[in-house]
């Protein structure tokens, strides 16, 4: 039912341009810090960590979810966390509606080139750039899952922001024109019992783009569409069968 879902997506669509949602009952969105202290996940074009990236980040959308009225919960605060499952596990302790993994991108091995970086070789990628989203077939809300993945990505596109196609050679689209992708084995996904997605923010071995998600006033705005996007989905979604 093509058209009835891109009927849905419009009227959630629409919502973006109303004021910004303060439900009468604060609902709970859990946003959790991917990787941790130890293992940081992707390294950078300049050797900087991805887990630095991710809690960056975090502190920018936490605060934009609440300006717009909602309870947040912050996951792996202190980079520590047990383990992937445990992380749906707290959100679902937390009452959470919404649970949102926040990553950054890298590339395959086979694709990195070596640049000089303040006297050391590091590694690099430039033909990639942009951000990707990423929900579970597995997870048992996959619909509201797909529909706030998609009003994420339209708001962020709205907004001028650029989603990366590259991950279409690994996992298939669940919605090809927002840069929403199937990626149904990833633990914090298809463990979660509430609407789950994964959000990769941009590729952190592309040099430019590196500099760019650093960029603080850039992180707020990115994470204000988030938030705008997540308040429609929450208010005014309906997902489709």
């Amino acid at each position: 039912m093509p058209t009835c879902r891109a009927a849905l997506l419009s009227i959630v669509l629409a919502a973006l341009c109303m004021p910004a949602f303060r439900p009468a009952r604060a609902q709970v969105v859990a946003v959790d810090i991917g990787h941790t202290v130890a293992a940081p996940g992707a390294t950078s074009a300049r050797g900087r960590g991805e887990f630095d990236f991710n809690r960056e980040l975090a502190t920018q959308v936490v605060k934009a979810l609440q300006a717009r009225g909602m309870t947040v919960r912050l996951i792996n605060a202190d980079g520590n966390i047990a383990s992937l499952r445990a992380r749906p596990a707290e959100a679902e302790a937390e009452g959470a509606v919404l649970l949102i993994s926040l990553h950054h991108d890298s590339v395959s091995a086979n694709e990195l080139q070596r640049w000089r970086w303040n006297g050391e070789v590091r590694e690099y990628n430039d033909d990639h750039a942009g951000h990707s989203l990423f929900v579970s077939r597995e997870n048992p809300e996959l619909g509201r899952s797909l529909l706030c993945a998609r009003v994420i990505g339209a708001r962020l596109q709205r907004l001028g922001f650029t989603p990366t196609h590259k991950n279409a050679r690994r996992r298939p689209y669940a919605d090809a024109v927002h840069a929403v992708h199937f990626y149904d084995g990833l633990a914090v996904l298809r463990h979660a019992r509430m609407p789950a997605l994964l959000f990769e923010a941009g590729v952190i071995r592309n040099r430019d783009e590196e500099l760019l998600l650093r960029d603080q006033k850039r992180q707020a705005r990115m994470a204000d569409g988030i938030a705008t996007a997540v308040a429609a989905c929450l208010r005014n979604g309906k997902p489709a069968d």
